[in-house]
């Protein structure tokens, strides 16, 4: 595709595929289990109705947003999605630069190829460090004094992963990336020729903020990775952690409206309505079908973030009428990651930026702060 034939977030998907080795989208692109949770992530969105107001329309409507003491330009933030240095030469580096210079939010993933420092230095804007409770809490510990040094304004502790989710596709494929062509690889280098040119002598794929703790291939480290997270965690342990953190605190991986309730009493500054992009347990909650309910349980006490399913400007608008304070994409910014690099994730977010501001013109609404529950109803399908 030319660049003037990717006009929304699906074309970038679409080109992503032809782009990357089988077995590489198929990581980025799968779901646990029958994939129920991740397709409805989506087509959740399908079943709420916008409703444009008249004789209310603005050339210039305001989008932005206050987070954290930060004015976002946007109220798209970038989740944390791990390993996607896979996708592009250093490419967790610029999606911090687009990040930033697009006026947001990066989430950085722990499970991230380069290091959270490499990352912190890519660009100039707010970034906050996704985090585990492990086993060991002396590495719980040690990711927050490196997230503190390198400047990281916010922690998100993600609590939906105390073990991996069952990505079926992954084991049929043997997921395992290795940039050395082999006799097994050479057809698939063949077809997705641009990705192996592009990775071609970088160094040895490694999760770098575990660097030292396994010595192995990248599979190995993942392993290692696996047997550290800790699934028999308490609300206590939030406690624990938040004694640890001075600076903004988001739980990551809430469904529940009670779970909401009790990490606000127990010290979160957000609560982030996640199911991992439904990477995790299938057949639970939608991030769109768990939102009204915890916005309620919420009130305005902190904010409320949504991942999972964000394709689209008119998707943010809902899940912000809804009673989410803001978005934040996964897979959307890593097919423009796959696509064109850093350039690719900028573009991403201004396609969603234009849909987003296109839809708020037409619609009659002059602020994000003017959505609420009278501009959007349900339609059972």
């Amino acid at each position: 595709m030319s660049k003037a034939q990717l006009v929304n977030v699906e074309d970038y998907r679409r080109a992503a595929r032809k782009t990357l080795p089988r077995v590489l989208y198929d990581f980025v692109a799968g779901h646990a289990l029958d994939g129920q949770t991740g397709n409805r992530n989506r087509s959740g969105f399908d079943d709420w109705w916008l409703r444009a107001r008249s004789f209310a329309s603005t050339s210039a409507p305001d989008i932005s947003v206050e987070l954290a003491g930060k004015r976002l330009a946007l109220p798209v933030l970038i989740a944390p999605t791990g390993c996607s240095g896979l996708l592009w030469p250093r490419g967790e580096a610029l999606v911090a630069k687009a990040a930033a210079d697009a006026g947001t939010i990066l989430e950085v993933s722990a499970g991230s190829i380069l290091s959270m420092e490499d990352i912190a230095a890519g660009g100039s804007g707010p970034k906050w460090l996704q985090i585990f409770l492990y086993r060991d809490r002396g590495l719980t510990r040690e990711f927050i004094a490196r997230a503190r040094a390198a400047g990281y304004t916010g922690i998100v502790v993600t609590v939906d992963a105390p073990v991996h989710g069952r990505r079926e596709q992954d084991y049929r494929n043997g997921f395992a990336i290795d940039q050395r062509l082999t006799l097994a690889t050479m057809l698939d280098a063949a077809v997705h020729y641009r990705w192996w040119m592009r990775m071609a002598g970088q160094p040895r794929f490694g999760m770098a903020n575990f660097a030292g703790r396994s010595d192995g291939d990248m599979n190995d480290m993942a392993s290692y990775i696996a047997s550290v997270l800790d699934p028999d965690i308490t609300w206590d342990d939030l406690s624990w952690l938040r004694a640890q953190w001075d600076g903004f605190l988001v739980v990551k991986g809430i469904l529940d409206p009670r779970d909401a309730g009790e990490a606000v009493t127990r010290g979160a500054d957000a609560i982030q309505i996640s199911n991992h992009g439904g990477r995790q347990l299938d057949s639970t909650l939608a991030s769109i079908d768990a939102l009204p309910a915890i916005a309620e349980a919420v009130g305005k006490r902190v904010p409320v973030l949504l991942d999972g399913g964000i394709d689209r400007g008119t998707s943010v608008l809902k899940a912000i009428a809804l009673g989410a304070d803001a978005c934040l994409i996964g897979r959307s910014h890593l097919w423009g990651l796959a696509v064109a690099g850093g350039d690719g994730v900028g573009a991403v977010l201004d396609v969603l930026k234009t849909e987003i501001v296109n839809a708020m013109t037409i619609g009659g609404w002059k602020s994000l702060a003017e959505l609420d529950r009278n501009s959007i109803t349900r339609t059972p399908r």
